[in-house]
């Protein structure tokens, strides 16, 4: 999202001209951390068996969006400088989302991923299931390397939660009901969670105060729920030249996003069964009459005032904590992401 989002943005001089709001200036200060993480995972890519490897060049070796990364050092930033546990604790986490990834692009058969041919895409559904347990296993490995349990339990927990979340989203898919009384939850679990995570453990390593940690984590948690409904919102209003992956998968896959549940809950009851049908029977040119359906009952903007919603809870999580570089830095990375949203109608 956001390493593509840039481009969208910088293509706008009001949004471009504003440093808060450039995701350049702010991962600037922390690009050093950045580039040890990703020394990190490159080195943890040679670390599995030979025949393995270059699986785990592909899903390691890619770059991305470095955000949950960046959220370990500007949350560590709130309290002085990162160290090495930090970078280690980035390493992990992204480690874990990777894994997840891999798994997605199996059930949503995504063909695309980061502009790449997705793992499965390449090597198929086995191999990709297989190596993203391959990368669960060695995420918790690291963890388990530090001389407090209480960083391996923190991720194993986080890991736990992630995947009942998707459990749950798969549970419900098709199921427009079900789907709108638990998507917040749902998507706090399988998205949020690293995001807490990130914040938490950055927090942890730097020896924060209870109610400073329990501050980063609601941070974390509020913009975890906001980046998800901007990625639902991705794959119904973006374009995917931008977004750098398969979009119209959530549609294919049956997966009810905000905007739908929106659509769906404001809809005539005529519409409402349209909109179910075109879902339950789904094909590629069932999109151009969904997207009709959503502009219909004027879906977009309600996505975005939630999205703001989410953002400004983070951002008075952050009020509470002293005046840093880092803290500056995480508010700066809600005014940019709400920028991205805004970009999204324009496309």
């Amino acid at each position: 999202m956001l390493a593509a989002a840039t481009k969208v943005g910088d293509s706008h001089s009001e949004h471009a001209s504003d440093p808060a709001r450039s995701w350049k200036k702010i991962v600037e200060p922390v690009e050093p951390f950045l580039h040890a993480v990703t020394r990190q995972l490159v080195e943890q890519s040679r670390n599995f068996d030979p025949q393995i490897v270059p699986y785990a060049e592909h899903a390691l070796n890619k770059g991305g969006k470095n955000l949950r990364p960046t959220l370990v050092a500007l949350a560590a930033g709130c309290f002085g400088k990162p160290n090495e546990n930090h970078v280690t604790a980035a390493v992990i986490i992204e480690m874990i989302h990777l894994a997840t990834l891999v798994h997605d692009d199996v059930m949503d058969e995504a063909d695309i991923r980061r502009g790449s041919p997705t793992l499965a895409a390449k090597w198929g559904n086995e191999i990709a299931v297989l190596f993203g347990d391959c990368l669960f296993a060695q995420a918790l490995k690291l963890a388990s390397d530090f001389p407090t349990t209480d960083i391996c339990r923190a991720v194993s927990l986080a890991t736990n939660t992630v995947c009942s979340g998707e459990i749950l989203q798969t549970q419900q898919r098709r199921k427009f009901a079900a789907a709108q009384k638990d998507y917040f939850r749902v998507i706090g679990m399988k998205t949020g969670e690293l995001f807490t995570l990130s914040c938490d453990l950055a927090a942890f390593l730097s020896g924060a105060q209870p109610a400073q940690r329990a501050a980063l984590k609601e941070f974390g948690a509020a913009v975890g729920t906001a980046y998800q409904i901007y990625d639902d919102c991705v794959d119904l209003f973006g374009v995917e030249a931008d977004a750098g992956k398969s979009l119209g998968t959530d549609l294919a896959k049956g997966k009810l996003t905000w905007p739908l549940l929106l659509a769906w809950e404001r809809a005539s009851a005529p519409d409402r069964a349209a909109l179910e049908s075109l879902i339950l029977q789904w094909q590629s040119e069932n999109f151009a009459a969904v997207k009709a359906l959503l502009a219909k009952y004027e879906t977009f903007a309600p996505s975005v005032a939630e999205i703001e919603r989410y953002l400004e809870t983070a951002r008075g999580a952050l009020r509470t904590l002293p005046a840093s570089s880092g803290q500056a830095g995480l508010l700066a990375l809600t005014d940019f992401l709400a920028q991205q949203t805004a970009a999204l109608a324009v496309q």
